[in-house]
């Protein structure tokens, strides 16, 4: 199986993946852990130009999109491709439906060219399904405030956006599970961690072995 968590920053994306993470486990699968852009040297690297601030403008949508569809095929080939041929389970942070959210709705690019994207960087290699986790604005603000102040971080490029461009995003989530229900569903983020967690499970309960 391949299976994916998406939402907007502070949605309790890290949390839920240790949780899911150990329940997958604990019903005999053998998980692999990734995260989109990212979990391979070339990918972390990407990742590293796509989220470094920058003066606005200076990296362009288009260009974006590639970087991101680089990163993705990178991991594909290193990880996840390896990982299904040997009967594991694959989970990661983030997929191919952050393009269609983030880029697509949040940014507005063409839906044609980010489908063609994903076309070309993963082929059918798509996770079997994807939970993204919708909170509030307000909620996310908040949430990764307090991340802040614990972390004394600064904000990435994206969490620099503005208020109606995560709203946008959220739409797109939306979108996604309206358009691909047998691949994409929205469950309600907010809660305690383990509220979550059972509405996540409920989510993948007949689709996935031991749930």
């Amino acid at each position: 199986m391949f299976l994916c968590l998406e939402g907007v920053d502070g949605c309790g994306k890290s949390t839920q993946l240790d949780l899911l993470e150990r329940a997958l486990a604990e019903r005999g699968h053998e998980v692999v852990r990734v995260r989109d852009p990212g979990s391979t040297p070339v990918a972390e690297e990407i990742r590293q130009i796509l989220l470094k601030p920058r003066p606005e403008g200076e990296l362009g949508g288009m260009a974006e999109l590639f970087l991101y569809g680089a990163a993705r095929a990178q991991l594909l080939d290193s990880v996840v491709r390896p990982a299904l041929r040997a009967g594991k389970t694959v989970l990661s942070d983030r997929f191919c439906w952050s393009t269609f959210a983030y880029q697509g709705f949040g940014r507005g690019l063409d839906a044609e060219a980010i489908e063609r994207l994903n076309a070309v960087a993963c082929g059918d290699d798509v996770p079997d399904l994807t939970v993204a986790l919708d909170i509030p604005l307000a909620l996310s603000r908040e949430r990764m405030g307090r991340r802040a102040a614990e972390t004394g971080e600064a904000p990435d490029r994206l969490e620099l956006e503005q208020d109606a461009f995560f709203e946008r995003v959220r739409a797109g989530y939306a979108e996604a599970a309206r358009r691909h229900p047998d691949r994409v569903a929205v469950v309600d983020g907010s809660g305690s961690a383990e509220e979550v967690a059972a509405r996540v499970r409920e989510a993948l309960r007949g689709r996935v072995r031991g749930f």
